[in-house]
Formats: structure tokens, C-alpha cells, sequence
């Protein structure tokens, strides 16, 4: 009898143990030192819950490892004998998939007698410790949380403050009155060419993003004066990385969405001893098929499809190996019988157009720890980009004349050598300095050929297919820079550096100061005060045009532009006014000048362009003559995801204004006037264990409308194109934008296996608001046509991952 009692005994103890083993996940990973990336050895992390008591120390490596964290939204607490200790707050833990931290604590100033160890929130602070103004991070919870984000990174930042919304049919980031071409994307330290599909040379956003956000570690996004580690920009920066993948187990996930494709995702070790690992995924679309429930603006299919992957190695005498790369490909056809004058990409039903494009970054990057307080990270990456637009035209259409003659053929294709490399010291507990520089090898290979306003030169009654440019080039950008770190007391920082930037092309260089200061009030108010000096290059459509002389040779027209040149003065205040919500407000102030206009009386300049597909042509013999500037005041209250809500409300007012060689002063194409986002998300915990979650987002986004030139209907009709008015460049503006999008989802996780499912259906633009996207010449009818941004469409979304 006592035998079976025990067996009963052991059978429910082991039934017991099953259960809570399958309510629970793995949460393990590393804590370094933030400003020497040494890592720390005897550093505690504890779980914060009200019912389990879990606690773990680093190892010689920094690592830890918590086994039997709950599932569900929990929040740890990181402590080290000398150092700040931080709060980690609202960390997803899933059946699906074991949760891995990188965790980087700052090391006190204060004497350790005098060490008082509080427990901070760091959510509102950049990764890169020497960006501390105009500068936030993000993860990748946050893209996936975000109610009409489309798993689109750029169009996360359009919840931001001081980030432009104003245009469904694409993601260009337009920061503060900024043309998009101001924006830096990064990639693990290295420049990127433009990591969307259907992209351009020279531009830097696109209808739909290549960059998979469920690679992403947490990332920084800034606006404005940032540290002088960055340059060639003018308006802010996406600094983004990839994560690591899981080191001791092998873990899949699999991808349905309307927008971002059918997705296959792998990660896990690379041989034994947990020390490397792989993290691999792939998209294929299929937003031909959500297009037949909603409106994406055209009636053509658009296809892509990319892949991204990071390899990490052990640890050598020689340092720590990294392979990373992401590459993707798009196409469109545009069928003359298919779209509408309402397409918001074509639009002509004579004419057929073909888009393809192609979008590719692959690097090595190298880390090796010097000493106990210093370190030197190298990357050497190619990048690659590549863009052909064809254009055919259907003359006597439906008819037995019928004829078809090209109109333009575009190739642009580029290709760098990239190497980054700098090294970084931590020379005590209040001085880090760093030192680096950048170098970019550039190809070009740009040919255009076209029949507008071109000859008939054949006798056969249509304009002939003649070359507008052709060139292949080199180009070298050097940038080096010096930054440091003074944290002079608990409360004062003190970020300065010097950056450089050298274009052998016309041989234009540059010195940059940067300087920024924080001052802590107190702990619950900080004040900030930023300047930046930064410059960057003429988009590169314009910068390498060409014109033939009278003597038939062939001149560089534009090659010697200076950089354009931008100075930022920024002062902010931040308030944590309650616990987990803060308020930030921010006033900014942009004077630009050296900008590229006409040689001659015109309204015309580099500022406002950059928001489309290409890039005006025959823009020959500019001058750095133009100006411009942009100020505004930037609102902030946020609350941090706890209790089960969060809450982001995001206003802007801002005025961006340029003047072009004829002196007059006009709105940009880009001055929206002021901006309001408000984001609200609620999560309900169901079931006896409260396992699942059904989850509620919303966002409501407003917009002034963005200034146009109006057309200039008798002139477009003699041409038989579009022509505007230029004396009234920008001189009407559009609609307001308003939109409302509503998001519900459901959180999954299995009892008996490992393994999550997610699901969400997005509502984007509810109300079916027709916000106004352009007003453009008919050639066909001699009218001028409204074109309307996207209607009512319902995005979704499911997740498997185990």
C-alpha cells in the first residue's frame, strides 16, 4: 500500500512539475559593461513576480541563464556591486521561443560607500550610449505591436514626434521638414543603400520595406544633432542591427501576412558549446491575393521577395567573427489595359510600365577586446543596389493602327566597398572616447534613354528612343571622427566629438562639431541642449549629370557641388511624471544653406525633392546658392507598457521653408504644418492560467496637408506633359490627412508543446477616408485628375513559432 502511495505520490509530483515546465520558458543572455563591452562576471538578474522568486549571476562571460520564468509579460531587475542598477520592464515570454537579453549597465560616478542602488527604466534612452538628444529606441515588439505599421520599420517612426505621416503609398521618413534624401540608414555599423523594395537610386524610401523586423535587435532612430560618429545627412538616422540567434536550441517560426509575404524563419547553435549560432530567414509576397480585400492603390501586383541572415562565431584570441547580410528583389508590371487614372503609381491607359529593382548588403564584422576597458570593431561590407524602370506608349490605340514605341529605359545600378572601424576606451567611470573612420568605394553605372520632347529622326511619325545620360563612375567618401563621453557628475553629461568628411569626386571637405549636454534636475526631470554641424552630398541623379557641349564633348555639369550644410540647435526637457509614463518636450532649430539651385531665377531646389521614384531631369550647371530652414516644438507622453496598456501621444508644429535662386521664400514640399499620432493598446489575459492574451491597438494620425505647385493646364496641353507652374511652386496645399486604424489580436501558447501562435487583423483607415494624394495632369483627357491615398484595408497577420 505504501509503495502504491508513493508511486500516486511520484505520478502527480511528475504531473505537477510537466505542468509548470509547460507554463514556463527559457530567459538567459549577456550583461557588458555599456561603455567598454567588457562583460561582467557576478552581475544578478532577478525576475520581478509576485508568486515566483527567480535570481541568477553571470558567469566568466557575463552570461546567465533563468529557467522557469512564467509566460507572459514580466520584468526583471539587473544589479552589480558599483554600478546603476536598471529595471527591465514588459519582456514577452512565450512557449514558442526562448527570450535572449543583451544587457549593458552604466557604471556610478559616485563613490561606493555613497552608492544608493535604485532600480531606473531605460526604455526611453538610445542603445548608442553617446546619442542622448532627439534620440529613442525601439524594438521589435513595438513594429509587431503597432496598430497599421504593415511590419514596416520606417513606418514605426512615423509614430514619433516630429516624423511626417502624410502618404500611404510609401515609407519615406520626412523628420522635421526634411527631405527624405536626409535620412541615414545603417546597418551593424556599416551605410546602406536604400533597404526597400522598388527602390531608386538616390532615394531612400519605397512602398514596401526589405528589412525584416523579426531580425532586429533594439534599435536607435534620431532627429537631430547626433553624435559625430554619423554623417553625410542632414535630417536623422535608422542605426539598425541584427540579433543574435539562439545559441543552444533550435527554434523556427513561420509567417502569414497580406503585406510582408509568406515568411520561414530558423535560428539555433552552430556546432557544440553554445558559443556561435545562426539566424536565418525569407520572405516570398502574396499581396496580389490581399489586394482582392482591399485597396493598396493599384490594381497591378506588385511581387518581392528578400532574405536576411546573421551568423555569430566563438570567441577567439583573435576576437569575435560576425557574418551578416539581407538582399531582396522586387518587380511590377504596370498593364496599360489593367489601371486606372485613379493608380497612385501609374495611372496612363496607354501606356505599359515595368519596375524592377534590386537591394543587397553583405559584411564581415570583427570585435576584439583590448585590455579590461577598451575595444576595436571593424566591418568591411559590399552593398548593392540596382533600379530599371521601361516605359512603352500605345499610339492609335484599339485600332487597326495600333503601334507601340518605347518611351524611356532607365538603369541605375551602384555598388560599394564599405569599411567602418573604430576604437573605443573607457578610460574611467566618467571619460569613454572613441575614434573611427569610414570609408565608401563607390561604383556607378547610370544610363537613361528617352522620347520625350526627343526627335523624329527615322521619318515614322513618333518621337525616337535617344540616350539622356549615360556615365560610369568612381567615388570615394572618407569620414573620420572623435567623440567622447564626460559624465562630470551624477548629474551632468557632457557628449562632444569632431566629424570629418572628404569626396574625392571634386576633392569637398568638411569639418563637423557636435556637442551635446544633459543635466539631470532630478530624478524625475532632465534637461537637454544639443547643436550639430552636419553636411552631405548632392543625391547622386544630380550630382553626376551630364550635358554635351557645342563641340560635342560631354561635361560634368554638376560635379563640383559643395556639400549642403546644415546646422542643428536643439534644447529638451523630459519629465517622468508618474511611474512608467514621461512627458518630453523638445524645440528645434535648422538653418541650412549651400543647397544646390538654378544658375538662373527659378523656384527650383535640392530640398524638395526625394519623396518619389526618380529625380527631375536636366537639372545641369546648379550652384550652392539656396537656403532654408525648419523650427518647430515636439510633445511627447508616453506610457510604457505595464498594467496591461500603454498609451503614446505624438504631436508636432513645425514651419519648413526653402529659398531658391529667385530669392523668394516658399513652404517646402515637405511642410506639413503640424502632425498629431495618438496610440492606445490594451492586452486581456485569458484562460485558468492566463496563458493567452487577446490583444486591442488603435492610432489615430492627422496631418496638415503638404504644399504642391499647381499645374499649369494650357502649357501641359501644348507639351502634351505635365508642366507646373514654377513662379507658384508650393504656393497651395492639399487637404488635411486624417486616418483611423484599429487592431485586434490573439497571443496562443500551447500546454503541451513549445510552441506559440499570434494572430491580428488590422483595419487600416476604418472610416475609408479618401485623403487626397496628388493632383496631376490627363494627358488623354486634358484634365487634371485627384488621385486618392489608400482606402479601407484589412491587413493580417499570423505567427507560428516552436
Amino acid at each position: 500500500m505504501k509503495k502504491i502511495s508513493l508511486l500516486l505520490s511520484t505520478f502527480l509530483f511528475c504531473q505537477f512539475a510537466l505542468f509548470a515546465q509547460n507554463n514556463t520558458q527559457v530567459v538567459k543572455g549577456t550583461i557588458i559593461d555599456k561603455q567598454s563591452e567588457m562583460p561582467l562576471i557576478g552581475a544578478t538578474i532577478s525576475l520581478i513576480n509576485e508568486t515566483v522568486t527567480l535570481g541568477e549571476v553571470t558567469d566568466i562571460d557575463g552570461n546567465f541563464r533563468l529557467e522557469g520564468v512564467p509566460i507572459g509579460r514580466q520584468n526583471f531587475v539587473v544589479e552589480y556591486l558599483g554600478y546603476e542598477s536598471i529595471t527591465i520592464p514588459n519582456i514577452v515570454v512565450t512557449r514558442g521561443k526562448e527570450v535572449v537579453l543583451s544587457i549593458a549597465m552604466e557604471e556610478s560616478i559616485e563613490e561606493l560607500q555613497e552608492v544608493v542602488v535604485t532600480a531606473t527604466v531605460e526604455k526611453d534612452k538610445a542603445q548608442n550610449e553617446m546619442a542622448t538628444i532627439s534620440a529613442r529606441t525601439f524594438s521589435v515588439e513595438e513594429v509587431n505591436r503597432f496598430s497599421g505599421g504593415r511590419q514596416d520599420i520606417a513606418r514605426l517612426a512615423t509614430n514619433f514626434a516630429g516624423v511626417s505621416t502624410a502618404d500611404d503609398s510609401r515609407n519615406d521618413i520626412v523628420i522635421r521638414g526634411n527631405s527624405p534624401t536626409g535620412v541615414l540608414w545603417r546597418l551593424e555599423g556599416i551605410p546602406i543603400p536604400n533597404p526597400n523594395h522598388f527602390s531608386t537610386l538616390g532615394t531612400t524610401g519605397g512602398p514596401v520595406s526589405a528589412l525584416n523586423p523579426n531580425l532586429l535587435r533594439n534599435s536607435d532612430f534620431l532627429t537631430s544633432a547626433f553624435p559625430a560618429e554619423y554623417g553625410n545627412a542632414l535630417a536623422g538616422v535608422f542605426d539598425l542591427g541584427f540579433r543574435s540567434g539562439n545559441k543552444d536550441a533550435h527554434e523556427f517560426m513561420l509567417q502569414m501576412g497580406a503585406i510582408s509575404g509568406l515568411e520561414g524563419m530558423a535560428e539555433g547553435p552552430l556546432g557544440k558549446g553554445g558559443k556561435a549560432s545562426y539566424l536565418i530567414s525569407g520572405r516570398y509576397s502574396f499581396v496580389g491575393l490581399a489586394a482582392q480585400f482591399g485597396n493598396i492603390g493599384t490594381a497591378a501586383t506588385p511581387n518581392y521577395r528578400d532574405i536576411a541572415f546573421k551568423l555569430d562565431f566563438a570567441k577567439t584570441k583573435l576576437g569575435k567573427f560576425t557574418l551578416f547580410g539581407v538582399g531582396g528583389s522586387s518587380d511590377i508590371d504596370f498593364l496599360h489595359d489593367e489601371v486606372n487614372e485613379d493608380d497612385l503609381y501609374a495611372g496612363a491607359t496607354d501606356e505599359d510600365s515595368f519596375a524592377k529593382s534590386r537591394f543587397g548588403v553583405a559584411g564581415i564584422r570583427h570585435n576584439l577586446l583590448v585590455g579590461d576597458d577598451a575595444y576595436v570593431r571593424t566591418s568591411l561590407a559590399v552593398t548593392h543596389s540596382w533600379n530599371e524602370f521601361i516605359n512603352d506608349r500605345y499610339y492609335n490605340i484599339d485600332t487597326d493602327e495600333e503601334v507601340v514605341k518605347p518611351m524611356n529605359i532607365q538603369q541605375n545600378g551602384e555598388n560599394k566597398l564599405v569599411l567602418s572601424s573604430y576604437f573605443n576606451k573607457k578610460y574611467s567611470a566618467k571619460l569613454t572616447g572613441r575614434a573611427g573612420i569610414l570609408v565608401e568605394h563607390s561604383f556607378f553605372d547610370i544610363n537613361a534613354e528617352t522620347a520625350i520632347d526627343m526627335p523624329d529622326l527615322d521619318m515614322d511619325g513618333f518621337p525616337d528612343l535617344l540616350p539622356f545620360f549615360s556615365f560610369n563612375e568612381t567615388a570615394t567618401i572618407v569620414q573620420p571622427y572623435i567623440q567622447t563621453q564626460y559624465r562630470i557628475n551624477k548629474n551632468l553629461t557632457l557628449n562632444a566629438g569632431l566629424h570629418a568628411q572628404y569626396l574625392t569626386i571634386n576633392e569637398a571637405g568638411v569639418v563637423e562639431p557636435r556637442v551635446a549636454l544633459n543635466y539631470k534636475l532630478n530624478d524625475k526631470q532632465t534637461i537637454n541642449l544639443g547643436y550639430g554641424l552636419h553636411h552631405q552630398t548632392t543625391p547622386l541623379p544630380i550630382l553626376l549629370s551630364e550635358d554635351i557641349a557645342a563641340d560635342g564633348t560631354i561635361i560634368k555639369t554638376n560635379q563640383d557641388l559643395a556639400f549642403s550644410r546644415s546646422q542643428h540647435y536643439v534644447l529638451g526637457y523630459d519629465y517622468k511624471f508618474a511611474k512608467n509614463w514621461r512627458a518630453k518636450l523638445e524645440a528645434y532649430y535648422q538653418d541650412i544653406d549651400n543647397v544646390p539651385v538654378d544658375p538662373f531665377e527659378s523656384s527650383f531646389s535640392v530640398l524638395n525633392i526625394g519623396a518619389d521614384f526618380g529625380f527631375p531631369a536636366g537639372k545641369n550647371y546648379l550652384v550652392n546658392e539656396g537656403t532654408g530652414s525648419n523650427r518647430g516644438l515636439e510633445l511627447t507622453i508616453e506610457k510604457f507598457f505595464s498594467e496591461g496598456y500603454y498609451s503614446l501621444i505624438t504631436t508636432s508644429l513645425f514651419d519648413s521653408k526653402y529659398t531658391g535662386s529667385d530669392g523668394i521664400e516658399r513652404n517646402t514640399a515637405f511642410n506639413n504644418g503640424y502632425v498629431l499620432n495618438v496610440l492606445f493598446g490594451k492586452e486581456f489575459k485569458i484562460g485558468k492560467d492566463k496563458r493567452n492574451a487577446i490583444t486591442f491597438d488603435t492610432k489615430f494620425s492627422t496631418a496638415g496637408g503638404r504644399y504642391y505647385t499647381p499645374v499649369d493646364l494650357a502649357a501641359s496641353e501644348l507639351a502634351g506633359r505635365e508642366i507646373r507652374q514654377d513662379e507658384l511652386a508650393f504656393s497651395e496645399q492639399y487637404e488635411p490627412y486624417l486616418r483611423w486604424d484599429v487592431k485586434v489580436g490573439f497571443q496562443l501558447n500551447s500546454k503541451k508543446r513549445k510552441l506559440s501562435q499570434q494572430i491580428f487583423f488590422d483595419i487600416q483607415n476604418v472610416t475609408n477616408r479618401e485623403n487626397i494624394f496628388s493632383r496631376r495632369y490627363n494627358r488623354q483627357t486634358n484634365r487634371i485628375n485627384e488621385t486618392y491615398q489608400s482606402g479601407l484595408f484589412p491587413d493580417f497577420l499570423y505567427r507560428l513559432t516552436f
